[in-house]
């Protein structure tokens, strides 16, 4: 679909991960219950004063955006504590950041990544510490919610998943957003399996871009599961994984009808 690959490091700083993307500093997200920070070394930098001072005032005021940004001081000490990213998402703020700020694409733009992220969260049967996702994002002319939606619609059905559902939600940096759910056979119920949306003008002011960018973050080893018909993502990764699974299982082969 024309998409070009964006890598990003495992062990980020928050301002890729939460600052840049206008999570506020008092999000819950950012305690340590839910996310792993790293000790040494506690903090890195960003060499680019002139976004970090254009993040600050949008997080506190929201610029010249038209929001009344988080109405409380920005605190720089805490954008740049070291920490294991929580999303993938921190990688296209990053090719934001640097690619579409410094104008060395031209539109429209089409990313994706596959990486590890990790979270501090209770291990259970869809949960994990450590998991992959897999990220897209585009920016382009007339891109709405129908575009969005259509994007992941087609990755799904390339990965020979059908049934699919989309539920309104909140995230602080997409508005509309929208969780997605599959229909997993073997458990019997609809699980979720993404997250997306269309990034808010505070998200995008500090890397001047103008243009609606639809952006998704989909579960890997959810899909998996769905996939292969396990209801247990433990057993596709981790301590719980069996080796002899791995190498002796048949990948799923999918015959698609021409539409």
């Amino acid at each position: 679909l024309g998409f070009r690959e964006m890598r990003g490091p495992w062990v980020e700083i928050a301002f890729w991960n939460m600052d840049g993307m206008w999570i506020p500093q008092d999000h819950p997200a950012r305690e340590m219950q839910a996310t792993f920070y790293v000790a040494r070394p506690e903090k890195g930098i960003v060499r680019d004063k002139e976004l970090v001072e254009i993040v600050k005032e949008v997080q506190e005021t929201g610029g010249d955006t038209g929001s009344l940004g988080w109405r409380q001081p920005w605190d720089i000490n805490l954008a740049m504590k070291n920490l294991l990213r929580t999303h993938t998402t921190a990688v296209t703020f990053r090719v934001l950041g640097y690619f579409l700020k410094n104008n060395l694409v031209k539109l429209p733009v089409k990313f994706f990544s596959i990486g590890r992220v990790f979270r501090n969260e209770a291990i259970d049967w869809k949960h994990l510490a450590e998991f992959h996702q897999v990220e897209g994002f585009v920016v382009g002319e007339n891109l709405t919610l129908r575009s969005l939606m259509g994007y992941i619609k087609e990755f799904y059905s390339k990965m020979g998943i059908r049934k699919i559902r989309f539920k309104p939600t909140y995230n602080p940096y997409t508005e509309p957003s929208s969780e997605i759910f599959g229909w997993h056979e073997a458990a019997g119920k609809w699980v979720e399996i993404g997250n997306s949306g269309l990034f808010r003008p505070e998200s995008l002011r500090p890397f001047g871009i103008k243009h609606n960018v639809i952006a998704w973050g989909l579960a890997v080893e959810r899909l998996a599961a769905i996939l292969y018909e396990i209801e247990d993502i433990r057993e596709l990764i981790g301590p719980m994984t069996s080796i002899d699974w791995i190498r002796n299982y048949s990948l799923p082969v999918f015959e698609f009808e021409r539409e």
